[in-house]
């Protein structure tokens, strides 16, 4: 969870800096007003035997994707509709708390697809090695993970499609940004966990949202 923040001083207001200079890099879609959209656990591609993410925004056209990715593949990618690389997302080997990392996007190098910076943009992990809190997680902007406290975290149940994502503030404060919630067909028929709703706060940028929603379902995966 994200807990108590000590004041701030000359070294913490540096290190806000840094983690919003870290969020413009990768900002590519916010908007003035809050945002819902629909998240489809399952490949735009729609091949039998493929995984991966279609999500929509509330008028139904898709803005982002994750394609053909299996449970034993080593790296994502994050995607807009017409396939554009925004966020590349690999596993950190050997991290006991399934930490993960985000790199810019991804270009072909030599023939072979690299993110386009060597410097994570963010990492996401769990807060505990106890798989009783396997459906938390903690993020720290611009590869800051220290003893001190992450920028963002996630607090509920994500394998129960209930749960928020909160951004750390100055003091005790925490402030939602986006919500998860289970998708209902209508007012009396709830749908199954492999479509849920998202809703993003303004002035949040969407595609770290949709960055930490992918890799939330590869940590409780486990």
């Amino acid at each position: 969870m994200c807990g108590t923040r000590q004041p701030i001083d000359d070294e913490g207001v540096e290190r806000e800096l840094m983690i919003r200079k870290a969020m413009k890099i990768a900002t590519t879609m916010t908007t003035k007003t809050m945002t819902r959209w629909t998240v489809w656990k399952r490949s735009s591609m729609g091949f039998v035997g493929m995984d991966g993410f279609s999500i929509y925004d509330a008028e139904g056209r898709l803005a982002f994707r994750v394609d053909n990715y299996s449970r034993n593949q080593k790296s994502l990618l994050l995607m807009d509709s017409k396939g554009k690389p925004l966020l590349s997302l690999k596993p950190k080997m050997l991290s006991i708390y399934d930490q993960w990392d985000a790199y810019e996007g991804e270009e072909e190098v030599g023939g072979h697809a690299k993110p386009r910076s060597n410097k994570p943009l963010f990492s996401m992990r769990r807060p505990s090695i106890l798989h009783s809190r396997v459906d938390m997680a903690e993020i720290f902007m611009n590869s800051l993970v220290t003893d001190e406290e992450p920028s963002f975290c996630v607090e509920g149940s994500f394998s129960s499609r209930s749960c928020k994502i909160l951004r750390q503030r100055r003091g005790n404060y925490k402030e939602v940004v986006a919500q998860i919630s289970r998708k209902k067909a209508n007012s009396l028929v709830e749908l199954g966990d492999d479509v849920f709703s998202l809703v993003i706060k303004p002035e949040v940028d969407c595609e770290l949202i949709m960055a930490f929603v992918v890799v939330m379902d590869r940590i409780c995966r486990k």
